[in-house]
């Protein structure tokens, strides 16, 4: 089949590769002019690095290079994503450069308008060039398509707070950007910066700018709890919380074997677990000391968002280089003696010739026609997809990557791999009206058990390793299961999934 890919990340490219060792003929679209998605260089933040360690924050059959640190930043990650590119020969199938403006269902597939966005070293007929790049002189064409796979990112655009008082602001000479567009660190020499959110893209952005700002404060709505990178600067959390033991300390929709112990008679060991990193953190940053110690207990981090500790974010707090106003928003822009200021719900103004905001994302598909956009959602705007892949009254669409997880590149190619085997027609599913159930059963369990931080139900933190055995569980292509045992005290290694594609492709070769 023909197939179209929209995005470039991690889980259209690894979608693209799938499908191409597939058989099918792929075309990979991208508005960015290089790979990487969120990693693309026109959408990194100074201070950007992984939230997982590089050899969980990586694909099954291309581990990322020794040399790399142990949380790779943007750049590495996005040298990683292009390697992978070139290692698998994707060239061909890219389209960078290029939008999707428009997604059409037709009565045999898809009908996509493109258009070019960036100025490049291009033809001008359209044609691709050996880098992947394609024409930016914003003319629109169209091509059709047997399916589509929407791998656009949960995290494709920036939320944008709307504040009052903006024109007042700008006027005064006040600069508002989100943090993905926030590039150049220069940009806040010198200046009065403040920084919106307390999430990890927040914390990260806020330590380089506190290097060469006048001033920098974090303005947290809501304090979140940290994990440290090493717990007492000794444990990495990769051995406490990217292990099948830590993803059994949270309550899943279905308990099996061990999980069952651990939310029955040996629930209290199982909160104390859980409860000791907190304590560890705390005593770790001295939190209580610098006043932005968060409310309830670390088992609590579920419902909300896990963050990982910035390197030198809480050093800086308490050395006063970042001030963080904790349980505050801003209520409005205003220009004050001349000069950009904020104000914050307490009525104190703040000087602000910059603010950044890492105030989260819009998961949207802003190609498809309302109407079409409409069937994948229910009422309150989550995405109705079985096993985050499928939606199930919109034939011939799927998506990858919609299972963003502490594992998001596993999480994706295993995706990839349960779309090849649908495509095949080897993959049986439950009637349309059970699998509609079965999404309207894993959003009422998502929104109690993260109390509705599920970003739509594109989030599926903490339970990344449930998804992807339910997901190889209908194809009968786990691992084996001494292996998933290994990982139950041992950080989860997506090396032991290289097989699974292969596994497949010589099923699918057999049949």
């Amino acid at each position: 089949m023909k197939i179209g890919i929209i995005g470039a990340g991690f889980a259209g490219l690894a979608t693209a590769k799938v499908l191409r060792q597939a058989g099918h003929d792929v075309v990979v679209f991208e508005k960015s002019p290089d790979v990487g998605g969120v990693w693309s260089e026109s959408r990194r933040y100074p201070g950007v690095t992984t939230q997982s360690p590089r050899d969980q924050y990586s694909l099954s059959d291309y581990p990322m290079s020794r040399d790399y640190p142990e949380w790779p930043t943007g750049a590495q990650v996005q040298e990683y994503l292009a390697g992978y590119v070139t290692h698998f020969g994707l060239t061909e199938s890219l389209r960078l450069n290029t939008e999707v403006t428009s997604a059409q269902p037709t009565a045999n597939g898809w009908t996509l308008s493109t258009r070019g966005t960036v100025d490049g070293a291009t033809t001008t007929d359209g044609a691709t060039t050996t880098d992947g790049a394609t024409t930016t002189d914003g003319a629109t064409t169209t091509d059709d398509f047997d399916r589509l796979v929407v791998a656009n990112g949960v995290f494709c655009e920036p939320a944008m707070p709307a504040y009052p008082g903006l024109p007042e602001f700008t006027a005064a000479g006040g600069v508002l950007r989100a943090a993905t567009d926030f590039h150049d660190v220069e940009d806040a020499r010198g200046k009065n910066v403040l920084v919106v959110g307390y999430g990890k893209s927040a914390c990260d952005v806020a330590v380089p700018i506190s290097d060469v700002a006048a001033s920098t404060s974090v303005i947290a709505r809501q304090l979140l709890w940290k994990v440290p990178r090493k717990v007492g600067g000794v444990l990495n959390f990769k051995y406490l919380l990217l292990t099948r033991m830590g993803e059994a300390l949270f309550r899943y929709r279905t308990l099996r074997g061990m999980e069952k112990f651990l939310h029955g008679p040996g629930n209290r060991m199982r909160r104390g677990m859980l409860n000791s990193v907190g304590t560890a953190s705390v005593r770790q940053y001295q939190l209580d000391k610098l006043d932005i110690l968060p409310g309830g207990t670390m088992e609590g981090i579920v419902r909300g968002a896990i963050g990982l500790v910035t390197d030198g974010f809480f050093e800086r707090v308490k050395q006063g280089a970042i001030t963080v106003r904790r349980d505050r928003i801003i209520v409005r822009l205003l220009e004050k003696d001349q000069r950009p200021h904020a104000e914050l719900d307490d009525g104190t103004v703040l000087p602000a010739d910059l603010i950044v905001c890492a105030t989260g994302f819009i998961q949207g598909v802003p190609f498809l026609e309302p109407a079409q956009a409409r069937r994948l959602l229910d009422e309150r705007g989550n995405f109705m997809l079985y096993r985050q892949i499928l939606p199930v009254d919109s034939p011939g669409l799927y998506f990858a990557g919609y299972n963003s997880s502490f594992f998001s590149p596993l999480n994706a190619e295993m995706a990839a791999v349960w779309i090849a085997a649908h495509l095949a027609g080897a993959l049986t599913l439950p009637e349309p009206a059970a699998m509609q159930r079965d999404v309207v059963g894993q959003l009422a369990f998502m929104d109690e058990a993260v109390d509705g931080h599920h970003c739509h139900g594109t989030k599926i933190i903490p339970f990344s390793m449930h998804n992807i055995d339910e997901i190889l569980g209908d194809l009968d292509l786990n691992i084996p299961a001494r292996t998933r045992a290994s990982h139950w005290l041992n950080p989860i290694s997506p090396r032991a999934y290289r097989e699974v594609t292969p596994r497949l492709l010589k099923r699918l070769a057999g049949s």
